[in-house]
Order: structure tokens, then sequence, then C-alpha cells
């Protein structure tokens, strides 16, 4: 039987391949697992995270969310921010419809937001100068930390409103 000469390298890239994949494939179940778990073996009761959110009226809402979950879901539950003014997943094609101002003490408590955001938030800002206070609220994960949290609403912008 005749063997072509790239066979053998062609073989050994294959194996490396099948080999990257299920290493890669086997990480993200990890993941997925343990993330699942962590929040999965708490009750209920204890993953709510209660905060407060004003409107561009001024009123003060209370939001209860859960802990692992966006502040974004959080907020459309409570019918504070239109569930269908955000239907994309991916970050690339946000459209900052999210945006919300957080507090200066509650800033301090979440992470650095993503060049991605900021870049996102910039983009669809009125005067393109990024308000300290502005975060994406699908960036935003709630956590036990960020109980009793304050996040302002920001008015609509003038070409969001009907």
């Amino acid at each position: 039987m005749f063997w072509p000469a790239h066979l053998p390298a062609l073989l050994q890239k294959l194996a490396s391949q099948i080999i990257k994949t299920s290493t890669v494939a086997l990480s993200v179940r990890t993941t997925i697992i343990r993330s699942s778990t962590t929040y999965a073996s708490k009750k209920v009761s204890d993953r709510i995270v209660k905060l407060f959110a004003i409107d561009p009226d001024g009123n003060k809402h209370e939001v209860v969310g859960l802990s692992g979950q966006t502040l974004l879901k959080a907020l459309t539950n409570h019918n504070l921010i239109d569930p269908a003014s955000h239907r994309l997943e991916e970050i690339d094609a946000c459209s900052a419809e999210c945006e919300v101002h957080i507090a200066q003490e509650w800033l301090e408590k979440l992470p650095p937001p993503s060049y991605d955001e900021q870049y996102v938030l910039k983009r669809n800002s009125r005067s393109r100068v990024l308000n300290k206070h502005s975060r994406l609220g699908c960036q935003v994960v709630l956590s036990p930390e960020l109980q009793g949290m304050v996040v302002a609403l920001p008015e609509p912008k003038p070409w969001d409103i009907p």
C-alpha cells in the first residue's frame, strides 16, 4: 500500500486539533458546571439582591434580583427598562439602551468596565464624553456585595422617544 509523504504530518496536525478541541470543550464544560453549582447550591433566598432604581421622573423603585443575574435582567423584570430595547446579546452590536448611572460608592464595588463596554458607552453618548457613572446594565452582574445599590435610569435619548 502506498502512503503520500505528507500523510503523517497531516495526521499529526489533525490529532493535535482534536486534542485542542477536546481540551477547550472540557474547559468550557467545567466552567459551566462550576458556575451553575456555585449559585444552584444556595437557596433562592440566599441569592436575593435588593437594590434601588431611580427613574427619570425621580421616583424610587425597589428592585429585586438574584446573584449571578445581570442588572439589566433585574430592571426589565420590574418594567424599568423595555426588554425589547435590548434584544442583542453581543456587546459588539450593543446600542447602549440599557445604560444606567451608578452611585459613586457602588461603582467602587464593581469590576472596572471592559474596553468594549467603554467603547459602546462613548459611541452612544450624546457628547462623546464618557460619564464616569455610566455602565451598561447588561454588563453589571449582581452579587451579594451590591445589596442596597442605587442606580439611576437616564432620560431617553431624543432618537429613542416615539
